[in-house]
């Protein structure tokens, strides 16, 4: 039968073995398919199923168009037997292919629930095994520059530290003002109604030395901090300065990681000393203006009420958050490809993945230490 008139044909008779052949001639592109494309398709399924033999040797030409067409015919499966040209053999393996891949990738829901939460999984342990093989690596390094003080990068870690801590202190201390006001005038007001408003005293110096003022220095040194050191690093990627590094024999890990693990925990607690500070006078300012509290008292009652340990448990979870946002930061720095958007991705995810280790670590060490300074 010839459905178009074109020059496609799909011819049915009988083998010698009495089995049905159906052999197609003509062009079967899209320019001599497109407007009998359903009378086509109708005569391919009426000659009968996969089940006979196909031989498509007696085509002149034939595309993606036509090809597809005779996919659609066959249910997308390939017959059993099937006689192709050599130049034409490879559509109907991408036909094949990509049936294979439609058939598996669109699970379920359920499954693909599943397989998006393994994914992530994966990926998490992926990271956190890479963040310890960093850390070691950093370590061994550490300690390696001790045998030999000349070759401690004094100006990088100096750096670190002016960028983190000194340049952080007009940003830190006016948000610590401001949160300490704010948290004097939210708590005031309650334990005034209840009488107690004197408790105002143990309330924001708990909270401001305890949790605060190192969570307030640590989102902060995410935010600047680590995604500078994530950027620095990703466009020393980009322009192959690391592999120039690797080449002369220069351990990136030495010159890199090491510096900005000891700035930083050197940096973010006199920065977290800093933001207590300015938050306890904000409170002090905020407990004058509206509880009639004198400054004095307010102050020698947090020396009062406050113990030591909850001072210096806040410093020195300063400490550990600055290595987490450091080793973080130089993490996703070393994971940036030589592109553009890599390099704004990787910060971004920098970013937020050092503000999800800081509060993870935080909930921690609050349950494992509740006890410390009460």
């Amino acid at each position: 039968m010839n459905p178009n008139g074109d020059g496609a044909l799909v011819a049915c008779d009988v083998d010698a073995d009495g089995g049905k052949r159906v052999t197609v001639y003509g062009r079967w592109d899209i320019r001599a398919i497109h407007e009998h494309a359903h009378e086509l398709l109708g005569a391919l399924r009426a000659v009968g199923s996969r089940a006979v033999r196909w031989d498509l040797t007696q085509i002149r030409d034939i595309d993606a168009a036509g090809a597809t067409l005779m996919w659609h015919a066959w249910d997308r499966v390939r017959p059993e037997q099937l006689e192709v040209r050599a130049e034409d053999a490879w559509v109907f393996e991408n036909l094949a292919q990509l049936s294979a891949a439609a058939a598996v990738s669109v699970p379920a829901w359920p499954y693909a629930l599943l397989t998006r939460a393994g994914r992530t999984a994966a990926e998490i342990l992926g990271s956190g095994a890479e963040l310890l093989g960093l850390l070691g690596a950093a370590a061994i390094d550490a300690v390696a520059m001790l045998r030999s003080l000349a070759e401690i990068p004094r100006r990088e870690i100096t750096a670190i530290i002016f960028r983190s801590g000194t340049q952080a202190l007009a940003i830190s201390g006016l948000v610590g003002f401001l949160i300490g006001i704010v948290l004097c005038y939210l708590s005031g007001q309650q334990l005034r109604d209840i009488g107690a408003q004197s408790y105002v005293v143990n309330l924001v110096g708990f909270a401001v030395f305890r949790e605060l003022g190192p969570m307030l220095a640590a989102i902060l040194n995410a935010g600047r901090s680590g995604s500078a050191i994530t950027a620095q690093i990703g466009v020393m990627r980009v322009t192959e300065e690391l592999a120039a590094m690797s080449v002369l024999g220069i351990s990136p890990v030495r010159r890199l990681v090491v510096p900005k693990l000891i700035g930083q925990v050197i940096a973010l607690p006199l920065v977290v000393v800093w933001t207590d500070v300015a938050a306890i006078f904000g409170a002090m300012l905020g407990a004058r203006l509206q509880l009639g509290i004198a400054p004095a008292d307010f102050l020698h009652g947090i020396v009062r009420v406050v113990p030591l340990a909850n001072v210096l448990f806040g410093v020195g979870k300063g400490a550990l958050f600055g290595a987490t946002v450091a080793l973080v930061s130089c993490h996703f720095g070393f994971r940036i490809r030589p592109d553009s958007e890599s390099l704004a991705a990787g910060t971004t995810q920098a970013v937020v993945a050092g503000l999800t280790a800081v509060l993870v670590i935080d909930a921690v060490l609050a349950i494992a230490f509740s006890r410390v300074g009460m």
